[in-house]
C-alpha cells in the first residue's frame, strides 16, 4: 500500500475531494439533461414492438449516415409522429412492417422502393391517418413527396402513395393497403380489421364522459388505459383475422 497518500496535505485532500465531487455533480447532471430531453411515455410497450428497419440510398448519398446503416423505426416512433397512439397508429404500423417482411424476406427493405395503394379516397374511414404513418416508414408520398433529383427524377418519391376511389375495402376491413416492390414489381395486400379485437364494455360509459370534459381524472386514466390496452393487443398479439395478408397469384 502507498503509504504517501495518507501523508498529503489536508489541503491536497480538500482539492481531491472538491475535484471528485465535481466530476460526480458533473456525470449526473449529464444524466438529468439527457433524461430531461427526451420524450417520456406513459406506456413500456411501446418500445417492445419490433422494430422496422430499413435502408434508404438517398440517405446515404447525402451523407445522413454511411452507406450500408439503416433507419430503424419504432412505435415510439410512430407514435411520435403521429401525436398519440390508437388503433390507426398500431394497425399502419404494423401492416407496414408484415408487407416490408413479406416483399424482403430476410433483406433488409429499401425506403424510397416501394409503391403503396390503399382502397378507398385519403377520406376513407381512417386512410388519411395511417397513410401518414406508412409515408413515413416506407418514404412512398402522394402529389406533395420528393420530386427526385435532375429530369430523370432519381430517388423521386413523389405519386408513390394512391388512393383508389373506385374501389373500397371488404366492409370487414378498416383499411386494405396494397404494398409493391418498385424494382421487381411484387406486391402483398394487407387487410387491417379492427374488429377482431375486442374493446372492454367499459368504453361505453366512459367515452361520452371523456369526450364532454365530465369524466373525473381517475376517469380520464382508466379511459386511457384502457384505450392503450387495445393498442397493445394489436402490436404485440392481435388475434387471429386482425391482420389479412394477400399475395397475388403469379
Amino acid at each position: 500500500m502507498n503509504k504517501g497518500f495518507y501523508k498529503t496535505s489536508p489541503l491536497k485532500g480538500l482539492v481531491a475531494c472538491v475535484l471528485v465531487s465535481f466530476i460526480t455533480y458533473g456525470i449526473t447532471a449529464h444524466k438529468d439533461v439527457y433524461a430531461e430531453g427526451q420524450t417520456k411515455y406513459s406506456k413500456d410497450f411501446f418500445d417492445k414492438a419490433e422494430p422496422i428497419k430499413v435502408k434508404d440510398p438517398l440517405a446515404s448519398m447525402l451523407g445522413s449516415m454511411d452507406k450500408g446503416e439503416v433507419f430503424v423505426y419504432t412505435y415510439a416512433d410512430a407514435v411520435k409522429f403521429a401525436g398519440h397512439s390508437c388503433p390507426a397508429v398500431a394497425g399502419a404500423y404494423k401492416s407496414t412492417q408484415m408487407a416490408l417482411k413479406t416483399l424482403y424476406s430476410d433483406e433488409v427493405p429499401v425506403r424510397g422502393n416501394i409503391k403503396v395503394t390503399f382502397k378507398g379516397g385519403v377520406d376513407y374511414k381512417v386512410n388519411g391517418p395511417v397513410s401518414q404513418v406508412v409515408t413515413m416508414i416506407t418514404g412512398a408520398a402522394a402529389e406533395s413527396g420528393f420530386k427526385g433529383f435532375g429530369s430523370a427524377g432519381k430517388y423521386e418519391r413523389r405519386n408513390l402513395m394512391i388512393f383508389d376511389k373506385d374501389h373500397t375495402p371488404d366492409p370487414i376491413a378498416t383499411c386494405a393497403i396494397t404494398f409493391q416492390r418498385v424494382d421487381n414489381g411484387k406486391k402483398v395486400e394487407v387487410l387491417y380489421c379492427t374488429d377482431h379485437v375486442p374493446t372492454n364494455e367499459r368504453m361505453d360509459k366512459l367515452t361520452p364522459l371523456v369526450l364532454s370534459g365530465k369524466a373525473s381524472e381517475d376517469e380520464l386514466k382508466e379511459f386511457g388505459d384502457l384505450w392503450q390496452g387495445r393498442v397493445k393487443t394489436i402490436l404485440l398479439n392481435p388475434p387471429e383475422g386482425t391482420f389479412i395478408i394477400k399475395e397475388p397469384k403469379e
